[in-house]
Parts: structure tokens; C-alpha cells; sequence
């Protein structure tokens, strides 16, 4: 069962004045979790450091080796570890190896977003199993509830996830999503300001409802899967039709006093009499009306790809303005903050990410001299499909992962 300290975990994931798991809904899988902090704490050190020892085990954590040894027989019994071998080369009886199951639970997740839905299921070690998605402008909460439930099925179906073993469903959605004036937003888009976006996917799917913002669930997602696991500090820019922000220090996400920190998207850009934010710029709806003005109507991110020499040209210039617009924001995020990196996710095709990476690299080191400190800017290691990995890792976070810190005697790899 899960204990009180995993449902406080949950309501904690759900954030500052969203939606908590649907009540009752706990109940919805097979699986039986257990909720300690040392068996979090022992998953943790087994899935960074997989394969592993008891042995060792019980040196990275503090824990006594009969302590290991307990909880090491739940985490099998549980199906969420597996033994992988012997330790080879020594005296005695060799020690066995321990290791994440893939197949021991699996996590929805869904990304909803004023250009698109996207939806995907994960497994224990991070991988995504089944994925789904509809390019689709404003989708309404109608269409996102039928969309999810045939999908789910399909899962369920020819996608081979077992529905006993989904301990939950995380969606990761943008703050303010039916307030925000994008271009071509419909009236009938402020529907989403009175939608109970968690009773939404429990209705369909009886289980534990994460909902979070989607910067917060990607970067979320990138220190449990990605970069996170190396760079235990880091800023995280999620470029998507808007542009949000996710800030995590030393493996910890933080939220501020309202739970809004990082929305560097809607920063003032410096340019007097101008009223536009940073995302007026720098955002998907911002390139592809930069394109439309060069004669490109592009309207998904895989079409940039497709573009011919002109129109690359045309990206390129959206690229060095982006870069120019962003470099001050992130000298400032690097002096407040000192991260070991700025990562940029979202639905940018990948040469775009790394171009503008660049472009930003290039301007740091240029005024590497004046800074006290300085970063790389990389593109992050889930970036596509970013808000939907991140939110099918909420209820891995909530019931299965402790934070880094917890890990007290785990050296981060160099």
C-alpha cells in the first residue's frame, strides 16, 4: 500500500494550486508499492549505478547490509529490480549484480499544448514504450479526453503496456493555457480556464493524476532521465509554442513562493517602447511567423527540416535574432544561479536546438571575461517529446524516487 508520506509526495508533485490525484484513485493498479524512504533511497542508487552490488549498495547509501538486504528482497519481490549476473575475478562466492527492470511498472504521460497533444508511456528505466501524438491548433479539453481514451486503449492493445502494472498518469500542460493571447487563439480556447485537467484523465483512466506545469514536468524529466544525473544544477528552457522555464538546483526542483519560478518567457525585451515578452520572439509561433513573413508557411515542427535554401536562410536569421534576444537573460540566470549548464528542450528539431546553442556559446565566450562564472549551453538529453517524458516520470517522482539529496554518499559522476 502506499503510506501517508507517498500521498503528500503526490499532492506536492501536483503543485501550488493544481489538481490532486483523483481520490480513490489510488487503488487503480495491482502493483504494491511500498513507500519507505531507505527502499526510495536503494531504487535511486540502483538506477544511477546499475548494475550494482549489495555490497556497494550499502556503502553509497549508509545503509547496514541487512537493511540492504530487506529491501533489496522487497524491490525483487515488487518486480522492480532484477538480479543480472556475478561480479567476476574475486575469491569466494561471487556477489550478484542488481538492476533496474524495464518491465517492473509503467507511467503515462501527456503533453498538452496549444499546437499539439502528445502522449506516451515509459518504463522503470526511462525508455518510451508506445507513443502517440495529433498535430492539432487549440485543441479543446473535449478532443484531448477523446484522443486520450483511444489512445490508452491502443496502448493497452497492440502497444503491449500492461495495464496492471501503470502505477499512474502525469500531463504536463502550460500555466494560464486557455489566457494566454498566441496568435489565432479562439474564444472558445478559454474553456480550459474551468476544466479540472486531472478529473479529465481519471474519468477515462482510474488512476493517480499528476498534473504539471510543462517546463517544470520536462525539467523534472531531464534531472531524473537526462543531463540531471551528471549536472545536478542546471536551467532548462522549454521552447515550444511559447517559451517556458524550469530552474534545478542541486538535483532539486525549485518552484518559488507561487511555484512559478523560471518563466523566463515572459521577461520584457529591452528595447525601449517595445511591449512584446521574450516569448514574442523566441517561441515556435514566433518562428513560424518570422517564416510567413519570408514567404514560408510552416505550421509543424518537422516541416523546418524541409525547407530550401532560402527558407534555411530565412531560419538562420530567426536563430541569430533568438540568440541575441536570449543572451542577456542567460548571463543573468548564470549569475544568480551558477548552473553547471543551460539546456534548451522543446519541439525544436535538433539541428535548430544545437544551432542556437551554438550561437549562444559563442556570445558567452565572448564575455566569458566579464562574468564570474560560466556555463554551457547545450541542447537538453530529452528533447523531444520533452513535457510528455517528464510528466510519465511525475508518478515515478511521487511514488518510487527520492530527491538527489537523499543521496548522501552518491559522488555525482564527473
Amino acid at each position: 500500500m502506499i503510506d501517508g508520506r507517498m500521498k503528500q509526495d503526490a499532492h506536492h508533485l501536483s503543485g501550488a494550486g493544481r489538481s490532486s490525484p483523483a481520490e480513490g484513485s489510488f487503488s487503480g493498479t495491482n502493483l504494491e508499492l511500498a513507500g519507505g524512504h531507505n527502499q526510495r533511497v536503494t531504487l535511486q542508487a540502483i538506477r544511477v549505478k546499475s548494475p550494482i552490488t549489495r555490497v556497494d549498495l550499502a556503502e553509497m547509501t549508509g545503509l547496514t547490509a541487512p537493511a540492504i538486504a530487506n529491501i533489496t528482497k522487497r524491490l525483487l519481490e515488487e518486480d522492480l529490480i532484477a538480479e543480472v549476473g556475478r561480479v567476476r575475478g574475486g575469491r569466494g562466492q561471487p556477489p550478484k549484480m542488481l538492476a533496474i527492470n524495464a518491465d517492473g511498472c509503467f507511467s503515462i504521460g501527456v503533453n498538452i499544448d496549444r499546437d499539439h497533444i502528445t502522449m506516451v508511456a515509459l518504463d522503470l528505466v526511462g525508455r518510451v514504450r508506445a507513443r502517440a501524438t495529433r498535430e492539432i491548433d487549440y485543441a479543446l479539453p473535449s478532443a484531448v479526453g477523446k484522443f486520450f481514451k483511444k489512445e490508452i486503449d491502443s496502448f493497452f492493445g497492440k502497444g503491449g503496456i500492461p495495464r496492471s502494472k501503470v502505477i499512474g498518469v502525469g500531463v504536463a500542460v502550460p500555466d494560464d493555457l486557455g489566457r494566454v493571447a498566441l496568435p489565432h487563439r479562439p474564444a472558445n480556447y478559454a474553456a480550459w480556464n474551468d476544466v479540472n485537467v486531472a478529473s479529465l484523465f481519471s474519468d477515462i483512466l482510474p488512476l493517480p493524476v499528476y498534473v504539471e506545469n510543462d517546463a517544470t514536468a520536462a525539467a523534472v524529466g531531464e534531472m531524473q532521465f537526462g543531463h540531471g544525473l551528471k549536472r545536478p544544477s542546471f536551467f532548462y528552457m522549454l521552447l515550444t509554442s511559447g517559451l517556458g522555464g524550469g530552474l534545478v538546483i542541486d538535483g532539486a526542483y525549485i518552484r518559488g513562493a507561487s511555484g512559478r519560478s523560471g518563466e523566463i518567457g515572459f521577461l520584457p525585451l529591452r528595447a525601449k517602447k517595445d511591449a512584446r515578452t521574450l516569448q514574442d520572439v523566441v517561441s515556435l509561433s514566433a518562428l513560424y511567423e518570422h517564416l510567413a513573413a519570408s514567404g514560408y508557411e510552416v505550421s509543424t515542427p518537422h516541416a523546418l527540416e524541409k525547407l530550401d535554401e532560402p527558407g534555411q536562410a530565412a531560419l538562420n536569421e530567426w536563430i541569430g535574432a533568438a540568440a541575441r534576444h536570449l543572451i542577456e537573460p542567460i548571463i543573468s540566470v548564470i549569475c544568480l544561479i551558477n548552473p553547471h549548464a543551460v539546456l534548451i528542450g522543446g519541439r525544436l528539431p535538433s539541428f535548430v536546438s544545437d544551432a542556437l546553442a551554438d550561437k549562444l556559446n559563442n556570445a558567452l565566450a565572448k564575455r566569458a571575461d566579464e562574468l564570474p562564472a560560466t556555463c554551457v549551453v547545450e541542447r537538453a538529453a530529452i528533447a523531444e517529446d520533452a513535457p510528455a517524458v517528464g510528466a510519465a516520470i511525475l508518478p515515478f517522482s511521487a511514488q518510487l524516487f527520492p530527491t538527489r539529496s537523499a543521496l548522501l554518499k552518491t559522488a555525482i559522476p564527473a
